[in-house]
């Protein structure tokens, strides 16, 4: 029996195929643990998410403005007929139904200044606005042509304007708008599905030739996202910011020509047709949902510290394999004989690369906890594999490869569009490099 064990024994320390067996075998292992921090990672992310939205929810949502509209009721007759049993005959008797017409300006101009500021909560960060937003332009004519309704049925004294916003919370002033001559108040009236409403009073005097300018002020809190829906016939929007990092979303882009980002900040202009869009200037019965038409800026964090290191633990089962495989080649090569339990304290020092790097990010910018988790790890391997290595060559080989390799992984996740043919060169060289070292090998161990 004691033969038998000894054989066995002797096979797992003389076979290469053996060792490669237990290697294998130990990395499958060390997925739990990486699983783990994984996980780990994507917690923090969420909870990173949650404050986030927690703050911006106290300071104001994301913001969209949808308006101004003119609003002027209308009146169509239900025929319906009625049987008298005296003459028994029916009769018809009509009955009043009542619409909307809804009609968007004939120009729309937008001047908004975007003022940021961050807000922190413990180790979590967001960034929110104060906008000082102005808008003018004008209506003109308003024709009930299509839909053929005589003027007697339509009541112009009960017209009135109104705005819609996603962020009714936000604003921070009393919002009035100028029609011509005369100013209305803008009050809450009712709620849909996607956006708060701010109605006036009714609109006296309005014709269906009649020409209106208009001009109101907004001044409103918001957080991330800052959009507009070009309800003009022409719609002109000009936005100035202190934000160095925008990025421009929505179905229409500014003009490349005007556009402007520097680190103190960026400036845009936008200018958008009625025939750059997919609806008209009157809608009857009916004001459609127009958001998927909106545009403008995301005001986002540019260094998001968790996507990060969230990126970088995907490249952890290369790194630790690339690692093992390292020490298994200088076994078999000098014949030093690394026990099963060393690979396995050397892949959980690996692992713990991870969760010292999310644990320092969320106290230091990423390049620093990056710098100090990765010596952290690369000193103690190298230093632990000088006790089980006899030449000090072999722990400055396993030094240098581990810090050529986290350098490498620390380029890739820094890029964005070169990321794929950056790691593909890198890992076509390293699969170069190990096919010629394992030139060295007697095989015929196996």
């Amino acid at each position: 029996m004691e033969t038998k064990r000894s054989k066995i024994g002797n096979w797992f320390k003389t076979s290469i195929s053996a060792r490669m067996l237990i290697v294998g075998f130990i990395l499958v292992i060390l997925l739990i643990p990486l699983g783990f921090v994984k996980d780990l990672i994507r917690e923090r992310g969420f909870r990173q998410t949650e404050v986030i939205q927690e703050i911006n929810q106290k300071w104001g949502n994301q913001v969209t403005l949808y308006g101004p509209i003119i609003k002027i009721p209308y009146k169509t007759y239900k025929e319906e007929k009625v049987f008298d049993a005296k003459s028994k005959t029916y009769i018809k008797t009509y009955e009043d139904v009542f619409h909307n017409a809804y009609f968007l300006p004939e120009n729309l101009t937008i001047n908004a200044q975007v003022d940021t500021e961050s807000l922190e909560r413990g180790i979590y960060e967001s960034v929110v606005y104060t906008s000082d937003i102005e808008l003018n332009g004008s209506f003109k004519g308003f024709d009930f042509s299509a839909e053929e309704i005589p003027d007697e049925d339509i009541l112009w004294n009960k017209a009135t304007v109104f705005m819609k916003t996603t962020n009714l919370k936000g604003i921070r002033n009393e919002i009035s708008i100028q029609l011509d001559t005369n100013k209305f108040s803008l009050k809450p009236q009712f709620n849909d599905q996607y956006m708060s409403t701010l109605s006036s009073g009714f609109i006296k005097k309005l014709k269906a030739d009649s020409i209106l300018s208009y001009s109101l002020n907004i001044k409103i809190n918001g957080s991330e996202q800052l959009q507009f829906i070009p309800v003009g016939r022409e719609t002109l929007v000009r936005m100035k910011s202190d934000w160095h990092s925008p990025s421009f979303n929505g179905n229409f882009l500014p003009d490349d020509k005007t556009k402007k980002i520097t680190k103190d900040g960026f400036e845009a202009n936008w200018k958008v047709l009625e025939t750059n869009r997919q609806f008209g200037q009157q809608f009857f019965d009916r004001l459609p949902d127009l958001s998927a038409f909106s545009f403008g800026t995301d005001l986002i964090i540019p260094v998001d510290d968790y996507q990060k290191t969230q990126r970088t633990s995907k490249y952890g089962l290369l790194i630790i394999g690339l690692t093992l495989l390292v020490f298994l080649l200088i076994q078999i090569i000098s014949k030093i004989d690394i026990h099963p339990f060393q690979y396995l304290m050397i892949g959980l020092a690996l692992v713990m690369f991870y969760t010292l790097l999310i644990s320092i990010s969320e106290h230091q910018n990423f390049l620093k906890a990056y710098l100090i988790a990765g010596t952290a790890v690369i000193g103690l391997i190298t230093i632990y594999s000088r006790t089980i290595l006899k030449h000090i060559k072999f722990p400055l080989l396993i030094g240098g490869s581990l810090s050529a390799l986290y350098a490498f992984i620390f380029v890739i996740i820094q890029l964005e569009n070169y990321a794929l043919l950056v790691g593909s060169i890198g890992l076509f060289i390293i699969l170069a490099i190990i096919m010629f070292a394992s030139k060295r090998i007697d095989w015929g161990q196996s």
